[in-house]
């Protein structure tokens, strides 16, 4: 069960927030979904270059097991090639869309060979804060997406910025429903897709991460949902 505190806006303006329990009834993974085509290719052809098989459509749908999803603060991961990336998530609850922030935390080695199955291979942590969906759907292009790891002693940023560079929020979500022709109900939990990785001193784009925090931030209303998480690094016995 995942429990959030939800905040939505009355027609006055002012902030009312109640607190919700969803029960994960399916998790979505939104893959390539940049809104440059061109930048996606590029990409692509990257990713192809280190063995990543080009996927089978864009954007592309994940299904992924829907107790991967974890609001801990730690999470178990097996071996030191994983990374976490902030993605925006909507989540359906209350006869609602809501949004928050989560973590593709994925198994880069596995992913080398098969996303799919790194999609499985690590949990997925989500905040336990959340906005109203129609509240901000018009303006979604402002929210910043940021993250950061501790790398090297201090905190650093590893992705910043806008759901400009995402396609819009509800084409994926509509996109997933109409491709499989099913309906949203209560528990639907959809990540959205992510930006690049800002790369550190020695040119390392994506790398391993073991301590990260993720957010969103609403520069019009001067809000942020902030979500910090470690994995702990399990050994590979053979």
């Amino acid at each position: 069960m995942l429990h959030f505190s939800c905040e939505s806006l009355e027609s006055d303006g002012v902030a009312s927030t109640r607190l919700l329990a969803v029960e994960p009834n399916n998790l979505i993974i939104s893959g390539w979904t940049g809104r440059d085509a061109a930048a996606i290719e590029h990409h692509i052809e990257e990713l192809a270059a280190l063995g990543v098989p080009r996927p089978s459509a864009v954007p592309l749908y994940y299904r992924a097991g829907k107790a991967l999803l974890s609001q801990s603060p730690v999470v178990d991961v097996l071996g030191p090639e994983s990374s976490g990336e902030a993605e925006p998530a909507l989540f359906f609850a209350d006869g609602e869309w809501w949004l928050t922030v989560g973590s593709d935390h994925t198994d880069r080695q596995v992913e080398s060979y098969s996303v799919a199955v790194s999609k499985q291979m690590c949990p997925k942590p989500i905040a336990t804060s959340a906005w109203r969906w129609r509240d901000l759907a018009s303006r979604q292009d402002d929210i910043v997406l940021e993250s950061r790891i501790y790398e090297g002693g201090e905190w650093v940023t590893y992705q910043r910025g806008t759901l400009a560079s995402i396609r819009p929020l509800e084409s994926l979500r509509d996109g997933y429903f109409d491709s499989t022709g099913a309906a949203a109900r209560d528990g639907h939990v959809q990540f959205c897709g992510t930006l690049g990785a800002i790369p550190n001193a020695q040119g390392q784009g994506i790398r391993p991460v073991e301590l990260m925090e993720i957010s969103l931030r609403d520069p019009v209303l001067k809000r942020s949902i902030v979500h910090r998480y470690s994995a702990c690094v399990l050994p590979v016995v053979a």
